[in-house]
């Protein structure tokens, strides 16, 4: 197969940060909230979603991820997501399964919630107990049918409850899916957009061979992937100056990664240990465009191990960052703890 384009890993970084509009934030609104939730945002930590549309749009408020043009799902791996309400077909129907068994068990799970919750909002616990599930996790393979929606703060259960079934082919929707993956993602694989988004292989490779007009293959420093042809532009372009500094939270897109991505985005093993944890994944501090260290946030302290030595000017433009986090509940300005280990 012809390689149509040789890429470097500076030119795949500041593709990825130009499409998630890392460098710049957009103007506060509902287009800035769909475009900052284009690959969907991940919000199984509390306000996850929250720091990602804050990362991305001017002007984010600790109630904007609640917008009327936002809804809350279990999304691609059945992890808790916020994504565009008129998206919702993309993120649901787009991950049915294919395999007959696994599609019938959706389907029977999302019928019998239904009739369980007839209308109403019940927590997760109680929906489940009323339909003698074995565990209350047993909802969340009804999510793809598109007929779930949630409603998670963190603090307790999920809400749940019922909506219509999305108007779209789940084959288109399985498309447009992989579309905005390989969008945000890429250069990426049938095998890496399978693993993000939950699906079987299978499911993988047959959308980017559905898609291959559409693609064109590249070489990358990791091997050899595929991007949307009318991203070749801005592959090509040069790259423009990269944000001072960002705080992304544990699950954002820019390191919601697997395998050899990984050490495309950070190259040294021991760091990327402490980025990808075992356990629960810490924020992703970004200083000029490169991932520099790890976060974690416990009330209005934040911490940040830095991995290399930043400058006064760099340290203050993180601290502004961190001040100005739109983070819920809290009544005090943040407190700024640098861990240089």
């Amino acid at each position: 197969m012809t390689i149509g384009l040789e890429l470097s890993r500076s030119q795949i970084l500041a593709f990825r940060r130009r499409v998630a509009r890392l460098d710049e934030r957009l103007p506060h609104g509902r287009r800035a909230l769909r475009h900052a939730a284009w690959a969907g945002l991940q919000d199984s930590m509390p306000r996850a979603a929250l720091l990602s549309i804050h990362a991305r749009m001017a002007g984010t408020e600790p109630g904007s991820w609640e917008d009327p043009s936002l809804v809350q799902i279990w999304g691609p791996r059945f992890s808790t997501y916020v994504v565009a309400k008129r998206d919702l077909a993309v993120f649901t129907l787009g991950r049915l399964p294919d395999e007959e068994t696994a599609l019938k068990r959706a389907q029977d799970i999302a019928a019998r919630l239904g009739a369980v919750l007839a209308g109403r909002r019940m927590t997760q616990g109680a929906a489940a107990r009323a339909m003698e599930a074995k565990h209350a996790n047993l909802l969340r393979y009804a999510a793809p049918t598109g007929t779930v929606l949630i409603r998670w703060d963190g603090a307790r259960q999920p809400d749940v409850w019922n909506v219509p079934a999305p108007d779209m082919d789940p084959h288109k929707a399985r498309l447009e899916l992989a579309r905005r993956y390989l969008h945000v993602f890429g250069p990426a694989t049938p095998e890496a957009f399978a693993r993000w988004a939950g699906t079987g292989l299978f499911s993988g490779i047959n959308a980017f061979e559905t898609l291959a007009k559409s693609l064109m293959h590249v070489r990358t420093p990791i091997g050899e992937a595929w991007i949307l042809s009318r991203d070749e532009p801005l592959f090509r372009s040069g790259t423009g100056p990269a944000a001072a500094a960002r705080l992304l939270p544990s699950g954002d897109t820019w390191f919601l990664l697997q395998g050899a991505d990984r050490e495309l985005l950070v190259p040294n093993e021991s760091q990327r240990r402490a980025l990808w944890t075992s356990r629960v994944w810490p924020g992703a501090l970004l200083v000029e465009g490169e991932t520099a260290g790890t976060w974690r946030r416990a009330g209005h302290v934040l911490t940040i191990q830095p991995w290399c030595r930043l400058s006064r000017a760099q340290r203050n433009a993180v601290e502004a960052e961190a001040e100005s986090m739109p983070l819920p509940g809290i009544d005090r300005p943040i407190d700024v703890h640098w861990d240089d280990r």
